[in-house]
């Protein structure tokens, strides 16, 4: 079989790489990994760059949650929480170039475990990666849609004193998020990259038309106050365990680090371009956040009656408190609202990639449904429409428990932080034996999937160092995932429990019924596709 896609591979791009188009090249490589070209190619090195930081979006994330770390923490603890995730990110982010740069798929996750891993074991466990990366991204989607339907609600009660807001139009607006995502998504060609360009000069600007007027306006605590003070209100045994506990909201101000991965068949130079964009994103995003939090631990003012804001986010009393204007509030929260929603595009443009291309290695009920593409505007719209109807469902549980869609949301980080876990453990592995080769291969060779030659990609950090920054990223992630589903608060209530361990847990064993019922049998890993 592979004999014979050699050949072909031979006569199609056998030629000299300086003969062949920029596109022709892209396709080559990715029939190497038996993946049949069927989207654009849209995405150049800006555009996606753009994407990778708007999903992160770390210093909108840490207005909306910092008080999470500060409530856990402290402000000392928020500060050096911060650093904390902002290193152990950047490894993280290490690790995932260099399995981007090495295979370059929509998969991501799944198919890089399928690489790695043991022939003995590799189905299954790339079936449960792929599996972990789903849930992490519905969850991740679902949860940037909430965060902007509520800042919607804040801003209206922020401006109009007689709103009595409702859950119900809490997922109303969460509603309004999906349909807008769904149609930048579907339009398909030129315009969401361009849309992602657009959105990154807002999140740079954004930054500055917040941080101005906030450090200029308001009183400023200490520097006493700010790098030395710690908080346990959550009343933990120890002032190190509520520190870790208050890590989440940081953890969650970077999650998505891997949305540049799951567009990489619509992006052009994928194996050099995908790096690139990760590593500016989590540098770019890094700085912006943690000048963002430092800006707003000096002008936090009273934050006793900021968190009992009638808006349900202390940052817009505290935006309020410094400006003494409602007028001027509502436009510094808009910036942040606007900024969540297209953020929103994004992330449903990951998920949806993602699932696809989970649906056309046959490891998701319906795979036949949703891995098609229309050819028009060379979009999953199958999957983009499922996606898009998983996340309005879980909408609905807002209007019964907020406490409960919360608690599912928080899914985003055990559910990418385990499959980033499988894949950083084989991955460090492999390099430890001498598994992968930073030999060039002939161009007509199959490698970087299962049962395959594994051979570095351009991106690649050797030696001892790889190895050291490999560790460490697995010594995070495991801190991450242990913490994420840890409770606020160590008395422990109906409001205060965390159940998001139930929900990752619970979709795994339905994942592995599904398996062995059905999957097994149709899910081999990543197909090549030139035999279908």
């Amino acid at each position: 079989m592979r004999s014979q896609f050699s050949k072909q591979m031979s006569s199609a791009g056998g030629e000299e790489i300086g003969q062949l188009s920029r596109k022709e090249l892209d396709d080559a490589n990715l029939a190497r990994m038996g993946k049949r070209p069927v989207l654009k190619r849209n995405f150049g090195v800006m555009s996606i760059l753009g994407f990778s930081c708007t999903i992160l979006i770390t210093w909108e994330g840490i207005v909306t949650l910092f008080l999470q770390a500060y409530q856990n923490g402290g402000p000392a603890g928020a500060v050096y929480g911060f650093l904390f995730v902002w290193a152990g990110v950047a490894g993280t982010f290490v690790v995932l170039s260099e399995l981007a740069s090495m295979a370059p798929t929509s998969g991501g996750q799944y198919h890089w475990t399928s690489m790695l891993a043991p022939r003995s074991c590799m189905k299954l466990m790339s079936y449960l990666t792929g599996w972990l990366t789903v849930i992490g991204w519905q969850a991740t989607f679902a949860t940037s849609c909430y965060l902007v339907g509520t800042l919607i609600q804040g801003l209206i009660v922020l401006t109009n004193s007689k709103y009595e807001p409702e859950r119900w139009h809490g997922t109303l607006l969460f509603w309004a998020v999906v349909v807008f995502s769904i149609a930048i998504n579907s339009i398909g060609g030129k315009v969401l990259p361009r849309f992602e360009g657009m959105i990154l000069i807002l999140h740079i600007l954004g930054f500055f038309a917040i941080l101005i007027p906030l450090t200029y306006m308001a009183d400023h605590g200490t520097s006493k106050e700010v790098f030395t003070q710690f908080l346990n209100m959550g009343e933990f045994p120890s002032q190190g365990l509520s520190f870790f506990v208050g890590l989440a909201g940081c953890i969650f101000s970077f999650a998505g680090g891997d949305a540049a991965v799951h567009m990489s068949e619509e992006i052009t130079n994928a194996a050099v371009a995908v790096p690139i964009s990760i590593m500016l994103s989590v540098l770019i995003n890094g700085s912006l956040g943690f000048g963002m939090l430092i800006a707003m631990l000096f002008c936090s003012g009273d934050l006793g009656s900021a968190l009992n804001s009638p808006t349900g986010y202390p940052f817009l009393a505290i935006f309020l408190q410094a400006t003494g204007s409602i007028a001027g509030t509502a436009a510094m929260g808009s910036i942040i609202t606007t900024m969540g929603a297209t953020t929103s595009v994004g992330m449903l443009a990951s998920t949806s990639r993602q699932f696809w291309s989970f649906a056309r290695d046959r490891g998701i009920p319906g795979w036949r449904l949703w891995s098609q593409v229309t050819e028009r505007s060379a979009v999953p719209l199958y999957s983009v429409l499922m996606t898009s109807v998983i996340a309005s469902l879980l909408a609905l549980i807002n209007i019964g428990s907020p406490v409960a869609f919360n608690d599912l949301c928080s899914m985003s980080i055990s559910g990418l932080y385990l499959s980033y876990m499988v894949v950083g453990s084989l991955l460090l592995w492999r390099r430890c034996t001498g598994g992968i080769s930073s030999a060039r291969s002939s161009d007509s060779a199959i490698i970087n999937t299962a049962g395959a030659k594994l051979v570095w990609g351009p991106f690649h950090i050797p030696g001892i160092w790889g190895i050291l920054i490999n560790t460490w990223a697995l010594i995070y992630m495991t801190i991450a995932v242990f913490f994420s589903f840890w409770p606020p608060a160590w008395v422990v209530t109906v409001q205060t429990m965390n159940f998001s361990v139930i929900g990752t847990v619970g979709t795994i064993m339905l994942s592995l019924f599904y398996y062995y019922a059905r999957a097994r049998k149709v899910y081999d890993g990543p197909i090549m596709e030139h035999t279908m």
